[in-house]
């Protein structure tokens, strides 16, 4: 079982930097538009050398920030609080990505859910495209890096073809257009989460979410997204024993042809 703290101290939160908040974009908010809660999910584990190239970056209009940790090592948790003092912290004794996000998740209040890298290797600017999607009719957005307007500065010659094989197979047994599929930027109601049911404890998780998204005949987007390489420390990620355990999940998550996907460009 996960167990949640919290900053008490608000005080804290009243002094947070004005620095801080200037880099980062203009609310929606300020300029009329109406936002649902939405609430970033963050796993790490040993990640406090990239938190401090990330946090000050996560919108205004954030409802919550959540940071699922796999007990660190390292200082993550005071960075963490240190550089967002309302941050909610959530600590998972399960290991692997799949058991952060599930717990993260079930932790969310918001209406929606954003699901982060710690790395640094996403653009939290970018969620609005996401957020813009779900209001627009999406019950989940996925971001791609292989749409017009996306790419990517951090992927191997071994992860693009993987990715792509992979890629392939989902659209084959599933009957839909996905462009990129192994990649963790993804948003959706929190009211889908359910029928998602995200039982896995792996960088499948991934994979599962887009796979039963497809079987639950859920309506999905895809929206451009620029990977940048991890700022400090080496990815958990293995490629080959991931890959085979992506595959494995798509195999067996296999039941027929879906809808097909709407690709949106960049905004």
């Amino acid at each position: 079982m996960s167990e949640v703290l919290t900053l008490t101290d608000r005080a804290a939160a009243a002094n947070r930097s004005t620095d801080v908040w200037q880099r980062q974009q203009s609310t929606p908010l300020e300029s009329g538009l109406e936002l649902p809660r939405v609430s970033f999910v963050i796993p790490t584990l040993n990640e406090a050398k990239n938190l401090p190239g990330l946090l000050p970056r996560i919108p205004r209009w954030a409802h919550e920030l959540i940071i699922v940790d796999g007990r660190s090592t390292d200082r993550t948790i005071d960075v963490a609080l240190r550089l967002y003092p309302t941050a909610r912290i959530v600590l998972e004794k399960q290991r692997g990505k799949g058991a952060a996000l599930q717990a993260g998740f079930r932790a969310a209040t918001g209406d929606i859910i954003i699901m982060l890298d710690a790395d640094g290797s996403m653009a939290p600017e970018e969620a609005i495209s996401f957020v813009g999607a779900l209001m627009s009719g999406a019950d989940l957005v996925k971001g791609s890096r292989f749409v017009q307007g996306a790419g990517s500065d951090d992927i191997s010659i071994i992860r693009l073809l993987g990715n792509w094989g992979l890629t392939q197979a989902v659209r084959m047994l599933y009957g839909c257009s996905f462009s990129d599929l192994c990649y963790g930027y993804i948003g959706f109601w929190a009211k889908h989460a359910e029928c998602l049911r995200c039982d896995c404890d792996g960088f499948e998780i991934e994979t599962l979410i887009n796979v039963r998204a497809l079987k639950s005949r859920l309506k999905i987007v895809e929206v451009a997204s620029f990977e940048t390489p991890r700022v400090n420390g080496d990815s958990n990620l293995r490629a080959i024993p991931d890959g085979i355990r992506i595959l494995k999940t798509i195999l067996r998550e296999r039941l027929g042809a879906q809808p097909p996907l709407v690709t949106y460009g960049c905004p």
